[in-house]
């Protein structure tokens, strides 16, 4: 199918209907934030952290705030894209409801989306496993950097906020506590693994009630936490746009499939409506 063509039945199919979104890594890509599965990701040379691995584990906590300590600065300066200033012109325009997001990088946000749940947490926050307080990620760069001073400060970057760093250089890499209670540091987001908190659900499927089209952008679906609205949506006989690099889990559920980056069509849909 033309790729104009597929705008037009896109234009068409959103017309008249309040959009929902669900957005995962591609639409990050843009960015220069990879994802985990797009048609250009370099092969893994590594699994991503796993919840338990890094509750239970020490050297897997030191492993990741090493990474992450060179990682979050590139993290920290990526800008939104396209696709995300999109979704605000959507959501101001009255088009939009809002969006339910995979993605931890705060993008959404940044750009200027009001109604953003955030299926997977944030990045820019840190949680203490003990007594639940949070700090911003930025202070407990700050933190690092000053128990660290040695470590190199380049390296390839992941989706989730760290890098590729040699195990010679995480060694002797000292983490830091909780300033409150000692307690062990977690970013605030949900490792593989790990289980979305009942308040976000709760907001995101409050969320996708809502929707009389959901928009699926940037995501493969692989995750069962994004899927589920998918096949909710489709037991529902709500209509499901997907605009998606490559295929996804939920294909045989969409009434429209769009094998483009979401930075180009998005836009499109803004103008066209």
């Amino acid at each position: 199918m033309a790729p104009g063509l597929e705008i037009e039945q896109l234009v068409e199919l959103a017309r008249g209907k309040r959009i929902v979104a669900l957005t995962g890594a591609g639409i990050s890509t843009e960015s220069g934030i990879p994802d985990y599965r797009g048609p250009d990701r370099p092969p893994r040379v590594r699994d991503p952290m796993q919840h338990r691995e890094f509750v239970d584990k020490l050297v897997m906590r030191t492993k990741y705030w090493a990474r992450s300590m060179i990682g979050w600065p590139r993290m920290a300066e990526a800008k939104p894209n396209a696709g995300h200033r999109a979704c605000v012109a959507l959501e101001e325009r009255g088009l939009l409801a809002g969006i339910i997001t995979q993605n931890v990088d705060g993008l959404h946000t940044s750009a200027g989306s009001r109604n953003v749940v955030e299926l997977h947490g944030a990045l820019r926050r840190v949680r203490c496993l003990a007594c639940g307080e949070l700090t911003s990620r930025d202070y407990m760069q700050q933190r690092l950097i000053e128990a660290n001073p040695r470590h190199a400060n380049d390296a390839r970057i992941q989706p989730d906020g760290d890098v590729e760093l040699p195990d010679a250089l995480v060694a002797d890499f000292e983490i830091v506590a909780c300033t409150a209670c000692g307690g062990v540091l977690m970013p605030d987001v949900v490792f593989f693994g790990g289980s979305v908190p009942r308040a976000v659900l709760d907001a995101a499927w409050a969320l996708f009630d809502q929707a009389e089209l959901l928009l699926v952008a940037g995501s493969s679906l692989a995750v069962f936490s994004g899927y589920r609205f998918v096949r909710r949506a489709a037991e529902r006989s709500v209509p499901v746009a997907i605009v998606n690099r490559g295929p996804t889990r939920g294909d045989e559920h969409a009434t429209l499939l769009i094998d483009q980056a979401t930075g180009l069509v998005l836009p499109q849909l803004v103008d066209a409506l």
